[in-house]
């Protein structure tokens, strides 16, 4: 799925001025691709504006070419899968197996092949032996991969998570971030992945950086999160790692074009 911003302005009617003005970028289809910024910075409003829940001021949005409009919107919604950032407002089923199934009910696929689906992608997810169970006895990262089980149930070719592991502990955002890599690596999606945190970039393709509603960095995660003087004024916080680097960057010591090598490729490790 091709998405095109052209020429974008969007302001919400409670705020004095727009969040951003004539924002125009391209994201290719079966991308990874991250989108930073602290709050405020733009990136939630452009998930929200992908998947219809806002309509721009001005400009175009295109979905392979096709305008986002509100003709089209109802079908282009269909082929998107959006992951929000607190699992509690997600849930619509009973049980695990119910929520799963909620999509594809509503799409009136077929019981047995619905069967399938399910029992398919709540295995991919860790989840098959949590399909009876109600969601509130789920931890937060459980309740995160039975959404993406949902997405995934639909067959969409874009999944956006927007600020998904916002609201988790440490051992939900790792669990979710490792299922990010697992869909890239091995589903042939779009992925959009809103956040502040820099863990969540180093896997993508491309990171676009937003400040004040504008992309101030956009490249690969080795050019971008080597700009700590830009990352730190657009208000995200430095991973341990590029820390370290950014120290040993401004020493001298044998051997150091080596162990900065090194040290870069166990940061896209991680």
């Amino acid at each position: 799925m091709k998405i095109e911003f052209k020429d974008v302005t969007f302001q919400y009617y409670s705020e004095e001025k727009p969040v951003f003005e004539h924002l125009s970028f391209t994201i290719e289809q079966g991308t990874t691709t991250a989108i930073l910024g602290h709050n405020g910075s733009g990136k939630s409003t452009i998930a929200k504006l992908i998947v219809g829940l806002l309509v721009p001021n001005a400009g175009q949005i295109l979905i392979d070419d096709v305008e986002l409009t509100e003709q089209t919107i109802d079908e282009i919604r269909k082929r998107m899968g959006i992951i929000f950032q607190n699992p509690d407002n997600q849930f619509v089923g009973v049980t695990v197996r119910d929520d799963i199934a909620f999509g594809l009910e509503n799409h009136q696929v077929p019981r047995e092949e619905m069967i399938q689906q399910i029992e398919k992608y709540a295995t991919l997810v860790d989840m098959k032996d949590y399909l009876d169970k109600s969601p509130e006895k789920l931890s937060g990262g459980q309740k995160q991969r039975v959404a993406i089980a949902g997405a995934l149930a639909m067959e969409t070719e874009l999944i956006i998570f927007d600020e998904s592991t916002s609201m988790l502990d440490p051992k939900g955002t790792k669990e979710i971030n490792q299922m990010m890599r697992s869909l890239k690596e091995n589903f042939q999606k779009s992925i959009i992945t809103i956040t502040h945190q820099l863990e969540e970039a180093i896997f993508a393709d491309r990171v676009m950086v937003l400040n004040e509603g504008k992309i101030v960095l956009d490249g690969t995660p080795q050019v971008v999160l080597k700009e700590k003087d830009i990352l730190e004024a657009s208000g995200l916080k430095l991973i341990d790692g590029l820390d370290v680097l950014n120290r040993l960057e401004k020493d001298d010591f044998d051997h150091k074009s080596s162990i900065m090598e090194a040290l870069w490729e166990l940061i896209f490790k991680m």
